[in-house]
């Protein structure tokens, strides 16, 4: 059976509700990693409107991609599915019209009767991809690629997408539902363009005089310990542009921050928008980012190895109909699969059983409820630069493997003892049990994500 066949009888679990379904925002940064937000302890960034989201909703503290760059990232927010699932590893290939009819947009579209809009930088597919899903929505102002952050007689490309938003919400009825996903390009480089980081030149001064105090694993000490294929890859090359001298790195690393910080503005702006339009109380607002990034720790630049650097995300929700959630902070493992089956369920449609990803709205209700306990990651992008690896991570252990070095390089860190992964213990011998364990599990969920079918429920492995 076809994925349309099978999402198309779904529209009879369409849970009947009194109450208009909420309106849905959904905000995505590029390459914001978890702790540059005033709310999670970062002590220098300026982050009041996104830290004003968490007071107004729940902050996940443990929340994770599980694949680590953009593209794949992407699909997944769409369709809730591991990568192996909807087969994306690049971005050239976008969502066939199945993995379309399965995403949040269109199904809050034909089944609950949702307006849909996306702004900003769509990310899964080539333009002629892009293309073809903006005829789907009814306000589509999205762009292929990575975008420019300048251009000649326009604002800043954050303030630009803004402008775009408030323009979605002036074409808003109060008597329809609508969803408007927002793709900020910041604060991702603009790539081959020095300073890179290309904030809002209104911000340039943000933090003049700010000392930044060192980050973990700057030393030096984990690149050197490195086997040599790891020494020469993307990663490497993306750090010798931005952050190689102290210099480099203090301007980056503020850069970046201001970046960020014009979201925020855009977020605080967006908030006001609602408030002055009566749909701030009916307005659910999820905010998180596609994947970490390495600032210059570990010698690197970029993400897509799966050290909480690259891997760990900022995730809040912010549900005003919940205020005795408002907040709060959950500790469970949240991924970014799990936000199509969130979103779906706030619509009250029901995901359907193929999906891998995981309701959120119980821990956002403050339910004690049992939950995953490991998960998977998976980075199958093919680049002569960017070794591909895999592993699992659990509460308390993470174990991953780049799978076509030779001999097999693996790394092995006990978070409870060594949360900033300074100790690996993959080749130490009192961990060889642990480590067995881990990479059994890994070919486990390699074996059940090949099985998957999507008309078909999907079960992790036991």
């Amino acid at each position: 059976m076809g994925l349309g066949a099978s999402v198309a009888g779904c529209s009879s679990a369409v849970v009947s509700s009194p109450d208009r379904p909420p309106n849905i925002l959904f905000l995505l940064t590029d390459d914001q990693r978890w702790d540059t937000l005033g709310i999670a302890g970062n002590p220098v960034i300026k982050t009041p409107n996104m830290d004003r989201l968490a007071q107004r909703g729940v902050h996940f503290h443990n929340s994770f991609v599980t694949t680590s760059i953009c593209a794949v990232s992407r699909a997944s927010f769409f369709t809730g599915l591991y990568a192996r699932c909807h087969g994306i590893h690049d971005f050239q290939k976008g969502l066939s019209p199945d993995q379309h009819a399965y995403s949040y947009p269109v199904r809050l579209q034909k089944e609950a009767g949702y307006r849909i809009g996306f702004i900003g930088k769509y990310g899964v597919g080539d333009a002629k991809a892009v293309e073809a899903a903006g005829a789907r929505y009814d306000f589509f102002r999205g762009f292929p690629g990575q975008g420019q952050y300048i251009v000649e007689g326009r604002d800043h490309l954050t303030k630009h997408l803004g402008h775009q938003a408030v323009e979605f919400l002036e074409g808003c009825s109060p008597d329809q539902p609508w969803n408007l996903s927002i793709s900020f390009k910041a604060p991702h480089v603009q790539d081959r363009v020095a300073p890179y980081f290309i904030n809002d030149p209104q911000y340039d001064d943000l933090y003049k005089g700010v000392e930044l105090g060192r980050f973990e694993h700057m030393d030096g000490k984990y690149f050197d310990s490195l086997p040599d294929f790891l020494k020469d890859t993307e990663n490497r090359v993306r750090w010798e542009q931005r952050f190689s001298t102290p210099e480099k790195w203090e301007e980056s690393v503020k850069r970046y921050y201001a970046l960020i910080y014009g979201v925020d503005v855009q977020i605080g702006r967006l908030l006001g928008e609602l408030e002055n339009r009566g749909m701030l109380d009916n307005t659910v607002v999820i905010f998180t980012g596609d994947n970490g990034f390495y600032l210059g720790e570990r010698g690197f630049a970029g993400k897509w190895y799966m050290h909480e650097e690259s891997i760990r995300t900022p995730l809040i929700i912010s549900d005003p109909r919940r205020p005795q959630s408002h907040g709060s902070r959950r500790d469970e493992m949240a991924l970014h699969i799990d936000i199509c089956p969130t979103i779906l369920s706030l619509a009250n449609l029901k995901p359907p059983p193929s999906m891998n990803g995981r309701n959120l709205n119980p821990l956002v209700d403050g339910e004690m409820t049992a939950w995953r306990t490991e998960w998977f990651y998976e980075h199958l992008f093919d680049h002569p630069k960017i070794p591909q690896s895999e592993g699992v991570r659990t509460a308390r252990w993470k174990y991953f493997q780049f799978t076509h070095s030779d001999p097999l390089y693996e790394e092995l860190y006990d978070l409870a003892a060594d949360p900033n992964e300074y100790k690996n213990l993959a080749t130490v011998e009192a961990y060889q049990g642990t480590r067995e364990t881990l990479e059994a599990r890994r070919e486990a969920w390699v074996d059940n994500l090949e099985a998957w079918r999507m008309d078909q429920p999907w079960k992790e492995p036991a």
